[in-house]
């Protein structure tokens, strides 16, 4: 019994191991056949400032979250149904999971949408095309607000309380 959960075991790592060799090179890929670049962290923080709408993938272990995969390859398509008005990056797995309190990530993968320096929401998972037709043409359409983990909303001592 233990010989059999060992073969399982080192299958499952050489597995996870190729998955991400493969997810690697898709990434590459895409990077070098469309205006999607991939993000560290220095990268990440230029992107967000830079002007103009802007579009993240949030990635995660493509052996551990397959919708990854989805994502990545409809990027591209995701540019031509906006007419190239969105600029896309991709970061890793790593930084992602670094960052994800930031935006408010709670489900991989994630779409997040900037604009001029600002966050403008998330798009979280894998969604069928006419439901990411409409999130996208919203998020292109919504105002920069705050993200959702972000600082303490304050108010002002001169308003009225709610509590009595």
């Amino acid at each position: 019994m233990s010989e059999a959960r060992n073969e399982t075991v080192e299958f499952s790592a050489i597995r996870a191991a190729e998955m991400k060799e493969s997810f690697g090179k898709l990434l590459e890929r895409l990077r070098a056949q469309s205006r999607i670049t991939l993000l560290d962290e220095e990268g990440l923080e230029a992107f967000v400032m830079e002007g103009g709408d802007g579009m993240v993938l949030f990635t995660q272990e493509p052996d551990q979250q397959p919708e990854t995969w989805d994502v990545a390859v409809i990027l591209p398509e995701v540019l031509k149904l906006t007419g190239n008005r969105l600029r896309a990056a991709i970061i890793s797995p790593e930084l992602a999971r670094k960052e994800k309190a930031r935006y408010g990530i709670t489900r991989w993968p994630s779409l997040v949408f900037v604009r001029d320096g600002g966050y403008v929401g998330v798009i979280d998972g894998m969604r069928n095309w006419d439901e990411y037709a409409r999130e996208i043409a919203e998020m292109l359409e919504k105002p920069v607000g705050r993200a959702p983990s972000i600082g303490i909303p304050v108010t002002s001592t001169d308003a009225p309380s709610a509590c009595h």
